[in-house]
């Protein structure tokens, strides 16, 4: 499986999607914002990524309006509030034959360019 979870507005996103040239290579992309991630694909995530946390932005406008820097969340609230509001997943997310690739560091970038080429 090649899939890309991404928000099309983003231009980290389109940056990463273009200079990685992943349209031609056969990946499934879905738009976060006009096709929510569903629960079961967050499971999904969850399991190869070993955390919920780790597929959360705390670099979201609404985690800094909602004063969530403030509490102890935990798995279940991280879950929980990606699921509420798309701006709470981290992008892209690019799933390759069983690995994740979380976020857009230089790193994990690269990663993803060796997984997929």
């Amino acid at each position: 499986m090649k899939k890309v979870y991404y928000l099309s507005t983003c231009s980290t996103c389109k940056r990463i999607i273009n200079d990685l040239q992943l349209k031609s290579k056969n990946f499934d992309f879905q738009n976060i914002k006009t096709n929510k991630i569903t629960s079961e694909q967050l499971e999904q995530m969850h399991e190869l990524a070993g955390s919920y946390e780790s597929l959360f932005s705390k670099r979201s406008m609404q985690f800094k309006a909602r004063n969530l820097g403030d509490k102890s969340l935990t798995e279940q609230d991280y879950k929980s509030l990606i699921l509420d509001e798309y701006t709470f997943f981290k992008r892209p997310v690019a799933i390759v034959d069983g690995q994740i690739f979380i976020g857009n560091s230089k790193k994990n970038v690269e990663l993803l360019r060796e997984a997929q080429s």
